[in-house]
């Protein structure tokens, strides 16, 4: 590694977990050097909100002491429906202070909120198509407890909060490492379909730049809570259980088929929303990524019933891994990694 590169660990909190991941860089590969997922407490997270941060500050520093690692600094993300963004026109020879300064001055004219309660960023996106004198700038704004919430967590748990992304953008970084598996990808209009334990979450690209993201709450922990009524077994006796099977021979055909096919319903109707909010009436290609996406037989079905290519999601497929990393743990986490993994990846912007 140069010097120049300050490694971020990759800091993604869901609702019902804490996933950390490390990257390393030699040349243009990428290698885990460490990796780990624990699951949070019931309610600890609800609806990306953070609900107990002492809960969530103890699993962290877990989670920091069984990976080894030795880096303190961290990336984590706000989720997308937290974040307004905006692409607003400047003068093309502004500095970035300029930039800074001049939306200092007018962010209240796009931000519904008292400035004083928001965290305010910006990208530099590039000339603008309609006028060579203006460049595009895309302002995000978050509301600050939102921002601090998470920054406050990862400081109890001795870590150093150094970059609050949005996991919009994340996904739309690890994207790259999944493009690179795909075959001749030019202006392909793919889907990334994530689902989380109560979250799930469409994101369309089309030349590896997001068009469209659209949450919904549905997700995995709906099987969990199922197994936990109809076999009586605690909320984590549940979720071992849905891991690692020996459930009664009624499972599949009483949870997990009517919960395929909800699912299948559900990534329907939110490609249904995108077509009728876009230019676009199709999409090339669908990847399954998130916590659900392993779950036995589901990318088969989903490509029958939606009759759309379907793969599942693995960033590090073309990826060395560090001998202190369970290698085959991360292989079954792969798909539900993506967030982490864009985060990890901002170390070498």
């Amino acid at each position: 590694m140069d010097g120049k590169v300050k490694p971020l660990l990759g800091v993604d909190i869901t609702s019902s977990t804490v996933k950390l991941l490390e990257l390393s860089k030699s040349g243009s590969g990428y290698k885990v050097e460490s990796y780990m997922v624990k699951p949070l407490p019931p309610n600890t997270v609800v609806e990306k909100v953070i609900k107990d941060t002492d809960a969530l500050a103890d699993v962290m520093r877990k989670v920091v002491a069984q990976a080894k690692v030795k880096n303190k600094n961290a990336a984590v993300a706000v989720a997308g429906s937290a974040v307004i963004t905006k692409v607003i026109e400047m003068p093309a020879d502004l500095s970035d202070e300029g930039v800074e300064s001049q939306l200092s001055v007018e962010a209240d004219q796009y931000i519904p909120y008292p400035l004083d309660e928001v965290a305010l960023d910006f990208e530099l996106i590039g000339p603008s198509e309609d006028n060579a004198d203006q460049m595009d700038v895309m302002l995000a704004a978050c509301r600050r407890e939102t921002v601090d919430a998470r920054a406050e967590a990862l400081e109890i748990a001795g870590l150093n909060p150094k970059v609050v992304d949005v996991e919009v953008f994340a996904v739309e970084r690890a994207f790259q490492l999944i493009a690179d598996q795909m075959e001749d990808l030019g202006e392909q209009v793919v889907a990334i379909v994530d689902v989380g334990a109560t979250m799930l979450t469409l994101s369309v690209l089309v030349e590896g730049k997001t068009l469209y993201t659209r949450e919904q709450a549905f997700g995995g922990r709906q099987v969990t809570e199922e197994i936990q009524r109809r076999y009586g077994l605690s909320y984590e006796e549940a979720g071992q259980a849905k891991k690692q099977g020996g459930l009664p021979e009624d499972y599949e055909s009483e949870i997990l088929s009517p919960f395929k096919e909800a699912l299948i319903q559900q990534i329907s109707r939110s490609l249904q929303f995108f077509f009728s909010s876009s230019q676009y009436n199709y999409v090339d290609q669908l990847i399954l990524a998130g916590g659900v996406a392993p779950m036995e037989g589901l990318r088969e079905e989903v490509e029958e019933k939606l009759g759309l290519p379907t793969m599942i999601a693995n960033p590090f497929v073309n990826m060395a891994v560090s001998n202190k990393v369970n290698a085959v743990a991360l292989a079954m986490d792969a798909p539900a990694m993506l967030v982490a993994a864009g985060l990890a990846l901002r170390s070498f912007e």
